[in-house]
């Protein structure tokens, strides 16, 4: 679905205003609970918010409008959720739909079956309108692919939404839907919610249902599912839908209350590689710092998550490499002479390239250090309860700074900085979230990130719930101008 057209460098922010945009997903749900709209009507308003947003952000790969209206048109309306209009990121299978990856080597794709997750949002009463655009098989920091071309940051459409999960952020930054799915193997739901102003949640490892077969593989143990949106609340409840209610972590169910006990906060500066934060960034930090210690929290200066991060980056892409090179290996065993590599951005056949002549042996190395990275930073949590750190290092950047096509190098090294602070989080399988606190002095969001340790979700929430009191941000859509002054900014 790209539209092909460029955007003038200062572009206007988009938001798309109606009778429903600025109602989080909860609130349309009790809207439909209490008879005041029905579900075709707010899928019918979020379609014509497609309509109006699509050419300046690019955030939909796919929609299907008569499936989604027959959806609506059927949905039982008792549940928290019901009625609710929301988009899947592209990675994600949905019967019926495509399933493209972001690829020009799937277009055309569709899905024959759904997984326990999508069977869990529809039992939840969610409609599902369509895809929201990815990086090509969420490989990149940012969402500028060859099938769609760039997805568009609704602050300012002349930079990047990051990714992998640019097309769920910039829909729900716009005001197209409340809440989209997305997903996050290494910070593919935090940094995104960061440069769109938007609350993103990784859940803990083991939380979710099951996605299907990848999320079995050892790459896809990183991966953790779960959505992006403009309030708490509306990540509470969608998680207490798709959490697993038989795995090792007891369900926590629908977290309403903001926490009540005081934490042990260690804060830092520095990126896993040693990096400072921009200087905008830095200065968003001491004030969150400043805030958290304000609501009676003790903050401790530390030093970060302390493991190797160049070895642990070589490892995360060595293991997508072993990813690449067995799909490639895959398709050329059911195409024969008709598989094109070709069809992939040039980073994805570098990636499968990394693997080498065994692949195996280098998937066990990876593991390897990867497991080592994990038992070493959850060894240096120690006595806190919380880490807490921007999320990115810098606002949001320039689309083309970084694309597809750029040498391999030079995409690790930026991806590296760009999670240099939520990377270690999906390694060590910790719940974590970038909470939209701050803005730079020109508007431009920037998220701080808390992690805590595996199975602490219900811990996480309660705090965000009290950060949002502390510091609503619920009002600040693109276009919004305000002080960043104070702990509060």
């Amino acid at each position: 679905m790209s539209d092909g057209q460029p955007v003038r460098e200062g572009a206007a922010p988009v938001w798309v205003e109606d009778a429903f945009s600025e109602v989080d997903a909860v609130g349309q749900a009790r809207w439909v609970r209490e008879g005041k709209v029905s579900p075709l009507e707010l899928v019918d308003a979020a379609i014509a918010r497609i309509g109006l947003a699509q050419p300046r952000v690019n955030a939909v790969a796919s929609f299907d409008a008569e499936a989604a209206r027959e959806r609506a048109r059927i949905v039982q309306r008792g549940g928290l959720l019901a009625g609710v209009p929301t988009l899947l990121k592209d990675l994600l299978a949905y019967p019926g739909l495509p399933l493209e990856y972001g690829s020009c080597a799937f277009a055309g794709q569709r899905a024959q079956a759904g997984s326990d997750y999508t069977a869990a949002l529809d039992e939840g009463g969610l409609v599902v309108l369509g895809k929201s655009a990815t990086s090509e098989l969420g490989l990149l920091g940012t969402t500028e692919t060859h099938a769609l071309g760039p997805t568009r940051n609704p602050w300012d459409p002349t930079r990047s939404t990051g990714g992998s999960s640019g097309g769920a952020v910039a829909a729900v930054a716009s005001g197209v839907v409340p809440l989209a799915h997305a997903s996050d193997g290494g910070g593919s739901i935090r940094g995104p919610a960061s440069l769109c102003g938007l609350f993103g949640f990784k859940p803990s490892r083991g939380r979710d249902r099951s996605t299907g077969m990848a999320s079995m593989t050892p790459f896809g143990r990183l991966v953790s599912d779960h959505c992006v949106s403009r309030t708490v609340r509306d990540s509470a409840a969608w998680l207490s839908l798709t959490e697993r209610r038989d795995g090792a972590m007891p369900p926590i169910g629908y977290v309403t209350e903001p926490l009540r006990r005081r934490l042990r906060i260690g804060w830092y500066r520095r990126t896993a590689f040693g990096a400072e934060p921009e200087r905008e960034v830095a200065a968003a930090l001491e004030r969150t710092v400043a805030l958290c210690s304000a609501l009676g929290h003790e903050l401790v200066e530390c030093k970060g998550p302390q493991f190797d991060a160049p070895a642990a980056s070589g490892a995360f892409f060595d293991l997508a490499g072993t990813m690449m090179a067995g799909l490639f290996a895959q398709l050329r065993q059911a195409l024969g002479d008709r598989f094109d590599p070709g069809r992939f951005e040039p980073f994805t056949r570098a990636l499968a390239q990394r693997a080498g002549a065994d692949p195996a042996k280098c998937m066990g190395t990876a593991l390897g250090i990867l497991g080592q990275a994990q038992q070493v930073a959850n060894a240096g949590f120690g006595a806190l309860d919380v880490l807490l750190s921007p999320t990115t290092p810098l606002p949001a950047f320039a689309l083309g700074r970084i694309g597809p096509d750029a040498p391999a190098a030079d995409v690790i090294g930026f991806t590296e900085a760009l999670a240099g602070y939520t990377a270690i989080a999906s390694v060590a399988g910790w719940c974590a979230m970038s909470v939209p606190l701050q803005h730079s002095s020109t508007g431009l969001p920037i998220g701080m990130h808390f992690a805590a340790k595996e199975g602490a979700d219900a811990l996480l929430l309660g705090l965000a719930y009290e950060l949002e009191h502390a510091a609503p941000w619920r009002d600040r859509k693109p276009g919004w101008q305000g002080s960043v002054d104070g702990a509060a900014a």
